[in-house]
């Protein structure tokens, strides 16, 4: 296992596959510049839309997507592995899927990945998101190798089903990636405290970039990549919400000793539930 050095890409996608592809060249090559070989985009790297028919008329295959043309191409020149944290690709069978993709030094596509968990939910202030009405959640967890390491895949609401990241523990994972574009609402609630969760229970790195700030389809996104390393310490940080490249070094050793301290991983057990009755006692002169 070797030393590599990660980025996070913090990226303001719009409403344009093709500026932000502009956008996406820029920062992986500056954090390229600065030595990263791992390089991860955040989670709809390709385009930010609300309106449901506009959404429909800029998204299309895998094999016709400017963004995956553009990281192929980023990930054979300079020689990295790319992790578009997710885009939208239309599936042959005309659904859409919000989709990684891990492009590796020759420019192929190592892995894939489609967003298991749906952002559903109802927020203060009358906020509220319906993800599986424009995408088809998949089913599979992902574990690959990646400069050295394991290499867990997992995007934005997916950081709040911890059952995942300890699957993918299980499974070999020592780097868990969550790439994201987390509500400033809910960023500003629960993004840090998850992310150092998720690499402690499990006694793995966790790099997460973001989307941050005001969109042009006028949601608003928290910002803030973070890389964690397995004792929970934050390592490094974009401490805001504008386009960024953090970068760290990541040493799979660090996780196999995490784990060598606490071998919670080893030590879990199975169990069963009981859940019982709800007692409610009878107050004393109530009626029989």
């Amino acid at each position: 296992m070797g030393v590599f050095k990660a980025a996070a890409v913090q990226m303001r996608s719009g409403e344009s596959p093709e500026r932000n592809a502009v956008d996406l060249e820029r920062l992986v090559r500056e954090a390229a510049g600065q030595g990263a070989t791992y390089i991860q985009t955040p989670e709809m790297t390709g385009a930010l839309i609300r309106d449901k028919e506009a959404r429909a008329a800029s998204f299309t295959s895998e094999d016709k997507d400017i963004i995956v043309a553009t990281a192929r191409r980023l990930a054979r020149d300079l020689g990295v592995f790319l992790h578009i944290g997710s885009t939208a690709i239309l599936r042959a069978d005309g659904k859409l899927a919000n989709r990684a993709l891990l492009f590796g030094p020759d420019g192929a596509v190592l892995a894939t990945y489609d967003k298991i968990h749906m952002f559903d939910i109802d927020l203060d202030n009358g906020e509220s998101w319906r993800e599986s009405a424009a995408y088809e959640p998949g089913t599979e967890a992902v574990v690959t190798g990646v400069a050295g390491a394991r290499l867990g895949f997992a995007v934005c609401y997916d950081l709040r089903f911890p059952q995942l990241f300890r699957a993918e523990a299980l499974a070999g994972a020592d780097v868990l990636t969550v790439p994201a574009a987390f509500t400033r609402q809910t960023g500003e609630a629960h993004w840090h405290v998850l992310l150092r969760a998720r690499a402690i229970e499990n006694g793995a790195f966790v790099v997460a970039a973001a989307q941050g700030g005001l969109h042009e389809d006028g949601r608003e996104t928290f910002g803030h990549s973070l890389i964690v390393d397995p004792w929970g310490r934050i390592i490094a940080e974009a401490a805001h919400d504008e386009p960024a490249v953090i970068v760290a070094e990541i040493d799979p050793a660090q996780s196999l000793a995490a784990r060598k301290k606490i071998p919670n991983l080893k030590n879990a057990r199975d169990f069963t539930i009981n859940a019982g009755e709800v007692y409610t006692p009878r107050l004393r002169g109530a009626a029989s």
